[in-house]
């Protein structure tokens, strides 16, 4: 009971933020202390990132909302998601997305794949799909996705996940190394690109034959 109001705070602080109905109805019920490590659980339900081990990350709620709200996610939705982390974004994607819809979530360090499944197994996700890869390179295999989110700040934004992004899909990707900004990439029925700036962040580095090929 304890985490469950803390978990109701969390979400009406972040509402004030203006972040949309259906984004915090799936954070209401996202166990993030599930998904942070044992020593972290009593500040699972403060909005800020944590560690999770290998110089990674756990993103800050309010980014992960913001995140999933831009991009507009719908019930049915197939997503393609590059850095899985420990899995919680993943899962708050997996909430909106309900079960006729699938995330395919890649992760390169091995440790955290472990981490992630373990983590989205004992919460009761059944329709994510964490692989270990090259995220740059995105996941060939299930495209095009209708939805990209990219947790790790990239030099710019890698053109396989251009392509695999289906006519009329949304991207959600931070570019830059020290100046960060999130961009909002939508693509448009003849195979072009429009990108809204959405402000500055700060990521880890996204590293790939596509990304940084070490960590900043």
């Amino acid at each position: 009971m304890e985490y469950e109001e803390k978990r109701k705070e969390l979400v009406n602080q972040i509402k004030e933020e203006g972040i949309g109905k259906q984004v915090l109805e799936a954070m209401g019920k996202v166990p993030r202390h599930l998904f942070v490590t044992k020593n972290l659980k009593d500040s699972a339900y403060i909005d800020s990132p944590l560690p999770i081990g290998n110089r990674q990350t756990i993103s800050a709620p309010h980014m992960v909302a913001i995140m999933c709200d831009v991009l507009k996610i719908e019930e049915g939705m197939k997503i393609l998601e590059i850095g899985t982390g420990s899995g919680y974004n993943a899962a708050v994607m997996a909430e909106m997305v309900g079960k006729e819809g699938h995330i395919y979530s890649i992760e390169r360090i091995p440790f955290l794949k472990q981490f992630a499944e373990s983590n989205l197994k004992r919460a009761g996700y059944t329709n994510v799909t964490v692989i270990e890869s090259d995220g740059t390179l995105g996941y060939p295999p299930q495209a095009p996705y209708e939805r990209m989110c990219v947790t790790s700040a990239a030099p710019s934004i890698p053109q396989p996940l251009k392509e695999q992004l289906s006519a009329g899909g949304i991207m959600v990707i931070p570019v830059g190394k020290y100046m960060q900004n999130l961009i909002l990439v939508h693509k448009i029925g003849d195979g072009t690109f429009s990108e809204e700036n959405l402000g500055g962040v700060i990521f880890v580095p996204l590293i790939g034959k596509y990304g940084y090929r070490e960590a900043i």
